[in-house]
């Protein structure tokens, strides 16, 4: 059986990857509650780009904290299409559930159909791209522990979207993020104790892409990519302060009203 190390940069890994799972939350949290303040087409794309986030940000996360992941006895090389799928499953499936929340009518039965749906895409991206591991040897899993992460992940996304649905102030949402930013490291590392790796010695090349070919390049651009989109989130206008003043057209429909009005004599 190989030594296995889940922090090969010391603490770095874990509290990028914490980050990151926490900067998604929060983004993803902060759109959901602006898509359910709006309506039409604006609603769409809030619940979309909340998807995205907080698909981009577990992924992310799972990935940074797999830049720390090595195995004595073998070289590590990731399958780049099987990767690319997790990814692909993790909007999808974390899109399905935020968007069941988004228009569910029956707001405690969209909160767990919703929840449950993201949390067994957040498990089903952990697995998937656990599946994309290329070594010398086999891996294997505690079943006890592969349970025991898939309701966590269960857990927090329904904590995760009962906070979007019932959180409206920034700081309240900002907890919420950190919260859910570390039930998404613990449902990692709690899957990652699930591993068994035994090492078959072997000097034929490994198929697939080192993580600094592949999933390094990858993390850092997702990672640009939250922060893009939160600077834009942030300097957004919140929909109250669309309502709080009328478009220009009212005030310059109203302006040329008083000005055609005769006072009576």
């Amino acid at each position: 059986m190989g030594h296995l190390d889940h922090a090969a940069f010391g603490w770095l890994s874990p509290v990028l990857s914490y980050a990151m799972a926490a900067i998604g939350a929060a983004l993803g949290l902060r759109c959901t509650v602006r898509a359910l303040g709006s309506r039409g087409r604006s609603r769409r794309n809030w619940l979309i780009t909340a998807a995205s986030a907080l698909g981009t940000g577990i992924w992310t996360m799972h990935f940074v904290a797999m830049l720390g992941f090595g195995v004595t006895g073998t070289d590590i090389r990731y399958d780049v299409p099987l990767t690319l799928l997790s990814l692909l499953v993790a909007m999808l499936v974390v899109g399905a559930g935020v968007f069941t929340v988004g228009y569910g009518k029956d707001r405690p039965r969209a909160l767990v159909v919703g929840g449950l749906t993201t949390g067994l895409g957040v498990a089903s991206m952990h697995y998937l791209g656990m599946a994309a591991l290329r070594l010398h040897g086999s891996v294997a899993y505690d079943p006890l522990l592969v349970t025991a992460s898939v309701g966590i992940a269960v857990v927090a996304a329904t904590a995760a979207l009962w906070a979007a649905l019932n959180i409206r102030s920034a700081g309240a949402v900002a907890l919420a993020s950190l919260v859910m930013g570390a039930a998404v490291s613990s449902m990692h590392y709690t899957g990652m104790l699930a591993v068994d790796v035994r090492v078959a010695p072997s000097t034929s090349a490994l198929p697939g892409a080192t993580v600094m070919q592949f999933i390094f390049p990858l993390a850092v651009g997702l990672g640009s990519y939250l922060f893009l989109t939160s600077a834009f989130v942030a300097l957004s206008p919140a929909a109250r302060e669309h309502t709080a003043a009328p478009p220009p057209a009212v005030v310059e429909d109203a302006s040329a009203e008083r000005h055609t009005r005769t006072p009576a004599s």
